[in-house]
């Protein structure tokens, strides 16, 4: 059972974070993991134009609520997510896929847009 009031400076509660992401279908240090089945990826079944809409209005609140947390997070917390965008970066010298990189750069723009909201600025 997870603690009620983990610490959010506790570094091996982050490196444990960062080995499930590698164990769990993240990216590992040669690229993406192995499926943990050992098949290729799954086909997706097509989503309508109304499931295309509900997920795209999910992601704009889920976007917003992220903002508004950061924007009450440390100083500290923000470096930590800054760093944590670095981790799904692509390494130097791997391919430069561009949804990774899209990602690591819309997490830095999360962080960016939360300094707007923050008390005192």
């Amino acid at each position: 059972m997870a603690p009620k009031n983990p610490d959010p400076n506790d570094l091996s509660q982050r490196q444990r974070a960062l080995s499930r992401w590698d164990t769990d279908g993240g990216a590992g240090p040669d690229g993406p993991a192995a499926s943990p089945l050992g098949h290729e990826q799954l086909p997706l079944p097509q989503m309508t134009t109304a499931e295309l809409a509900a997920w795209h209005v999910r992601i704009i609140a889920l976007e917003n609520l992220v903002i508004s947390l950061l924007a009450t997070a440390s100083d500290q917390q923000l470096d930590l997510a800054r760093e944590m965008a670095g981790y799904i970066s692509p390494r130097p010298g791997a391919t430069q896929h561009p949804l990774t990189v899209r990602a690591a750069a819309h997490m830095n723009d999360l962080v960016e847009r939360s300094l707007r909201f923050r008390a005192g600025s």
